[in-house]
This record gives C-alpha cells, sequence and structure tokens, in this order.
C-alpha cells in the first residue's frame, strides 16, 4: 500500500477514536472539563464539516464530518478539544439560488452559537459564494476559500470560579429574588465607577443592591437584560 494510503488510513483511524456521537444540546461548542461537544442547526444541509485551525487561525490543522444528526442538529464529541481552539465549520448542501438555497463548502462560517471570535475579518469578494461581476452575477458559483479572511470561532471554559465566594444559604422562606434591568439600574448612577455602570459588576457597589443586604434579606439572584 502506497505511503499516502496509510497515512490516510491511520489519520481516519485516529480520528474515529477521538471524534464520537456527541449530543445536539446545547448548540454551539461546549467544553465538559475532558472534551467538547459541537452542535450546529441546518435544516437543509446534507454533510457538515468541522474545522480546526492553529492557535493564530492562519492555517486549517483538521476537517472533520460531524458524524450524528438528531432532527436537524448536525453534532460530534471530540475528546481532545480544549479552551482556546480555533474552529469554523463548512456545509454542503444544495447550490441552488433560484430556490433559496446557497450551500458553498468552500467558504469558511463562524459558529452561529460561538461565544468569543478571534481575529478580523478582511474583507475581499472572496466570502461571497458567487464570482462577483461575473455574467450570471449571483447565480454563479466561487470555489475559492476565503477562510485567511474569516475571523474564527473559540472553544471557551464557561465554568465560573467563585473563589472566596460564598453561597448566602439564606433558606427559602427567606429568600427575595431582586429583579431589575442592569444597564437601566446603574447607567446614571455616581456612586458607580464610570467604567462599571450599566453592568452587572456595577451592581457591587450601587446602593439599590446594598439596601437590601443592610435589611438581610437573602438576595440570591439578580436576573438581568
Amino acid at each position: 500500500m502506497p505511503f499516502h494510503r496509510l497515512l490516510q488510513f491511520f489519520s481516519s483511524q485516529n480520528a474515529s477514536t477521538r471524534l464520537s456521537a456527541g449530543a445536539p444540546h446545547p448548540l454551539g461548542a461546549t467544553w465538559d472539563g475532558r472534551g467538547t461537544n459541537f452542535a450546529l442547526f441546518s435544516a437543509n444541509a446534507q454533510k457538515v464539516e468541522l474545522c480546526l485551525f492553529d492557535s493564530q487561525g492562519r492555517r486549517e490543522l483538521e476537517r472533520l464530518t460531524l458524524p450524528e444528526r438528531t432532527e436537524d442538529v448536525w453534532h460530534g464529541y471530540l475528546n481532545d478539544v480544549t479552551p482556546g481552539q480555533l474552529y469554523g465549520y463548512r456545509v454542503h448542501g444544495p447550490y441552488e439560488p433560484e430556490r433559496g438555497f446557497r450551500f458553498n463548502a468552500h467558504k469558511l462560517l463562524l459558529d452561529p452559537y460561538a461565544k468569543r471570535l478571534a481575529g478580523r475579518l478582511v474583507w475581499s469578494d472572496a466570502h461571497f459564494g458567487y464570482r462577483t461581476g461575473g455574467p450570471k452575477a449571483d447565480l454563479s458559483f466561487d470555489r475559492r476559500d476565503n477562510a485567511r479572511g474569516m475571523p474564527k470561532s473559540v472553544v471557551v471554559d464557561e465554568a465560573f470560579t467563585w473563589g472566596e465566594e460564598h453561597r448566602p444559604l439564606a433558606p427559602w422562606e427567606d429568600t427575595i429574588i431582586y429583579e431589575a434591568h442592569v444597564k437601566g439600574l446603574t447607567q446614571l448612577r455616581e456612586d458607580v465607577p464610570r467604567g462599571w455602570r450599566g453592568t452587572f459588576r456595577g451592581l457591587e457597589k450601587s446602593k439599590h443592591v446594598q439596601n437590601p443586604r443592610r435589611l438581610r434579606v437573602g438576595v440570591r439572584r439578580a436576573d438581568g437584560s
């Protein structure tokens, strides 16, 4: 067997041990402390490829087909992907502009559920799925890879490190849930540092929150929008 065939065989074997079905929810990239689950919605796709990039986002290191589809969610779990990994998607499907389908796997796509992006968009007409200025206009098909000019989605660790913070452990019968519009609550307050106004962090300095504390009620949760 030629060497390149052997390399492809062992690479596919390695990928199969790293990549499993995963789960359709939550959508996006979810790190669980051991590996990362990837889930993407597409009702009309025929195949979804996950593209992994180097730390600079310049070189595509690997392209893996998400192995499972649950209803209209494509998903897979990689047991060696950790926070900081840059990624994107290539989605295969029909290219029939007359019917509203413009799938083009030559174009790298951002994860619409990404919690963080790396890099910046370097604009060029290579981002279009069709050849601009051509005789067929937007009915044409562009085969240029746009990945170098695209920002990349990033796997993040959503775990909150509590540090020295402790739960108040207030009994439910003594608990008050304090609901507020966070931005409106602190945006114009002079007693909140300017850079903190309109944020959850600004609640630390706001007298609105300090007053319930002085009343010794168990404010267990602040809901804001």
